[in-house]
């Protein structure tokens, strides 16, 4: 945890050097970005292909954008397409995909995805969700029955160990579900917390209890079994006060395969709902909560936006000044809030979010190159070994800056 003195939401002057550290490209020869436009964007155009019987004329879309991505350059939106004005000003359109910020090419695939698809057109193929049937499929399998039902062992945990439980679970998503902190034993939890980079989760905890309960801005990551968890954190926020009210922020629109949107979360209320045991009563108090106003789903257009969070509006800056705690959940989003660029991993976290308006965390798996706030002895020792620990999924991190 860093110093609590700059959350003014200015940027301050030595924060100029920021424009030294170079955005990560998508075509630097063997990273990660380069991997996702070679292999990862083209193997989903397949799948979502084959997900859906979806006609001639999407199918020819979705052959058409194969093509760019792999052979042309970025292309703009067609000027009928709802919404394109809001992209009309970006600079790269005609240079080559590899040439342009892996933040910005890889928002602008999904939002060119969706527009081959006529997710937004009038028409019967508007507001069809591309990704459902990976998500209701994850959603519905049995490994989230287990999950579920390592609930009914919580309340034998120590406060505490409940606390870090929940946040852990949260953290690692369907990586590391409730049942591996509640079966698996002591080594099993060894295992899985030998994997966390940066540990601030007694400072998380310390700003949620250092006044009277608030409002918490939950901003989520992925549906499905990764939702579930967040869902379960938030509930325990709201049933221990240490939350007055959660707003959980959720996409406008399906994006990135997995995130989560109003529907992703709805469906996730009636997963825990239906299921048996403690779960149930998750389910049933997080409802009443939604009626009540203290559970708020909120989704910004800004959650679509290709631009880090310094750029928000001021609508969504003010919603999360007036937070007592912003828990920035998932890869995405962390890159987003530090800025995907090339900062060397020993870059204080503190420095990289200087801009953001009020105490923010980030729970956060790493699934990309881009890290923040490591001590050096940490790099070092990972860097040493034979292990991708940047996008392997297999560390993480809690940090944060109040």
């Amino acid at each position: 945890m860093t110093s609590p003195s700059h959350h003014t939401g200015q940027v301050p002057a030595d924060a100029a050097a920021d424009e030294d550290r170079a955005p990560v490209v998508v075509g630097t020869p063997g990273s990660f970005a380069r991997g996702v436009l070679d292999e990862r964007h083209p193997a989903l155009i397949e799948r979502v292909r084959r997900a859906t019987p979806y006609p001639p004329g999407q199918r020819r879309a979705l052959d058409a954008l194969l093509d760019e991505i792999t052979k042309g350059a970025v292309e703009r939106l067609d000027a009928d397409e709802p919404g394109a004005e809001h992209w009309q000003d970006e600079p790269y359109y005609g240079q080559s995909w590899a040439d342009v910020p892996f933040l910005w090419a890889e928002s602008f695939f999904y939002r060119k995805l969706l527009a081959a698809l006529g997710h937004f057109a009038p028409g019967p193929w508007q507001g069809i969700d591309p990704f459902a049937p990976f998500k209701n499929a994850e959603l519905a399998g049995s490994a989230v029955d287990d999950e579920l039902s390592a609930l009914d062992r919580l309340p034998g945990l120590p406060p505490k160990e409940r606390d870090r439980t929940l946040l852990l679970s949260s953290l690692w998503g369907n990586r590391a579900d409730l049942g591996f902190r509640l079966s698996a034993g002591a080594a099993g939890l060894a295992d899985r917390v030998q994997g966390l980079v940066v540990d601030d989760s007694e400072a998380l905890w310390e700003v949620l209890s250092a006044a009277a309960a608030g409002r918490v801005c939950l901003v989520a990551d992925n549906a499905g079994p990764e939702l579930l968890p967040d869902l379960v954190l938030a509930d325990h926020l709201l049933t221990t006060g240490r939350a007055a009210s959660v707003v959980l922020h959720l996409k406008p629109y399906p994006y990135y395969v997995s995130d989560a949107t109003t529907a992703d979360t709805l469906a996730c209320l009636d997963r825990l709902a239906e299921a048996p045991g403690r779960a149930a009563e998750v389910g049933g108090r997080l409802r009443q909560a939604v009626g009540d106003g203290q559970l708020v789903l909120r989704a910004h257009p800004f959650s679509c936006a290709p631009h880090p969070y310094d750029r928000m509006p001021d609508d969504l800056r003010e919603d999360f000044a007036s937070a007592t705690l912003t828990v920035m959940k998932g890869d995405l989003n962390y890159r987003r809030l530090v800025g995907d660029r090339h900062w060397p991993a020993t870059t204080p976290f503190g420095e990289a979010t200087a801009y953001f308006p009020g105490p923010v965390a980030a729970l956060r798996t790493l699934k990309s190159d881009v890290v923040t706030g490591l001590a050096p002895r940490t790099v070092e020792e990972l860097d040493a070994g034979a292990q991708a620990w940047r996008t392997s999924g297999t560390h993480a991190l809690i940090q944060v800056e109040a």
